[in-house]
């Protein structure tokens, strides 16, 4: 059995959740704290875990993707960070959409060169659908 579908799928639950109490006028989620806020930490570890998970993958390559992959998720990460610290809700929201969609087209040039599963690579388009839809929500509903 394999673990990282119930993971994956687990992990769009927060964003699920943000983004309903945002569209419900809910700013505040008991014990946690700022829906805006928790959606912006959650979104940046997230993706900052994705793009980290193609550093990983650099690891166990012998080709032109061996360097590609550690540069671009060192330039995305900080980015993100960057991002972060500096932009408002809205535009900090686009930035995360824009992250997901790169990391998308760096794992599907790894699905089409043999590098990820065709089992994988469905998840994170249905996975990646999920989560942009629901920080479009985000951000209409602020």
């Amino acid at each position: 059995m394999k673990l990282y579908p119930y993971l994956t799928y687990a992990g769009v639950l927060p964003f699920t959740i943000c983004s309903t109490c945002l569209a419900l006028g809910i700013e505040v989620i008991p014990l946690l704290g700022a829906t805006e806020k928790i959606l912006r930490v959650y979104s940046l570890v997230i993706i900052t875990f994705m793009a980290g998970s193609h550093w990983g993958q650099h690891l166990h390559l012998d080709n032109k993707w061996r360097c590609y992959l550690p540069i671009l998720s060192n330039i995305l990460t900080i980015a993100l960070c960057l991002g972060f610290l500096t932009l408002p809700f809205q535009p900090l929201l686009a930035t995360f959409v824009a992250t997901l969609l790169i990391l998308l087209i760096i794992d599907q040039r790894l699905f089409q060169h043999g590098f990820i599963t065709r089992q994988y690579f469905r998840t994170r388009c249905l996975v990646t659908a999920i989560v942009i839809a629901t920080l479009i929500i985000a951000g209409i509903n602020t």
